[in-house]
């Protein structure tokens, strides 16, 4: 059964690439971008199947009236996929505050009113599924890049208290969380703080970290997403890759022992 889908972040990367197999297999999209021209070759392919909407997530009425018009033109919305946001790499003391906030206004906040519009809508309906592109670096962290995970990690917190705070109306959450992709995140989607020379040794042993294998293929995503849109039962969280997995169940080891060693100190504090 074909799906009314609203994603954002479509012109490129992930968005592009999982738009484009919605409307392949004939579910409906609702697509914004902030350049429609960028979404000009579905337009002409698949026509009245897809409604381009030219949006900045950052703006929080425009999100809202971006869901009111998607419903208004498909009569209902079935997912939502926030997938816009970009990286910011650099050591956390060389980024300036113009940068924090706007990694955190795209990132979180822009997610956040998309997800409250489409609450709405969706509880009227009594169903709806709100898949939140997230990252493996919402769960574990990396070095020059600590305002992104601060972003990812404040959308794994909101999404998993939502998904308790939705799940009696009939509404599922799920966190996608991708390892590294060869994708533009890092590229032309992506920002760069001021550098100081103290976090050159810093930088450069994080590059020596990263191999080609290390970065998985887009295109191989697209499955994985339309099993998730099709669970009847979705989980709260998908890791896409083959990176991700391992290194978290290795993070979270290191976590659980330090924690261990930690017991009986943290039992203490609790004063009875």
């Amino acid at each position: 059964m074909s799906k009314i889908i609203f994603i954002t972040g479509a012109s490129r990367g992930f968005g592009k690439i999982w738009t484009e197999a919605f409307l392949k297999r004939g579910d409906k999209v609702v697509a914004t971008a902030r350049d429609l021209s960028s979404l000009a070759d579905l337009v002409k392919q698949y026509g009245p199947a897809i409604l381009p909407i030219q949006l900045d997530v950052n703006d929080r009425a425009a999100d809202f009236a971006a869901i009111e018009k998607a419903k208004a033109h498909f009569g209902s919305i079935d997912v939502l996929i926030n997938n816009a946001g970009f990286g910011l790499f650099g050591a956390v003391e060389e980024t300036s505050e113009k940068q924090a906030r706007e990694q955190m206004e795209t990132n979180f906040f822009g997610l956040l009113w998309l997800t409250q519009a489409a609450i709405a809508v969706m509880r009227e309906q009594g169903h709806g599924h709100i898949i939140q592109v997230s990252s493996v670096l919402g769960i574990v962290t990396l070095p020059v890049l600590g305002i992104y995970n601060a972003s990812k990690f404040a959308v794994e917190g909101l999404s998993e208290s939502l998904a308790a705070e939705v799940k009696g109306f009939g509404i599922n959450i799920s966190l996608i969380e991708p390892n590294g992709f060869s994708t533009d995140w890092a590229g032309a989607s992506s920002s760069q703080t001021e550098n100081l020379p103290a976090y050159d040794k810093v930088k450069a042993d994080f590059q020596a970290g990263l191999t080609e294998d290390s970065f998985g293929k887009p295109e191989a995503t697209t499955e994985a997403v339309l099993k998730l849109i099709d669970s009847e039962n979705p989980p709260l969280r998908l890791f896409l890759g083959k990176v991700a997995e391992p290194w978290v169940k290795q993070m979270y080891a290191g976590r659980l022992a330090e924690w261990e060693a930690w017991s009986d100190v943290a039992t203490a504090a609790h004063g009875h």
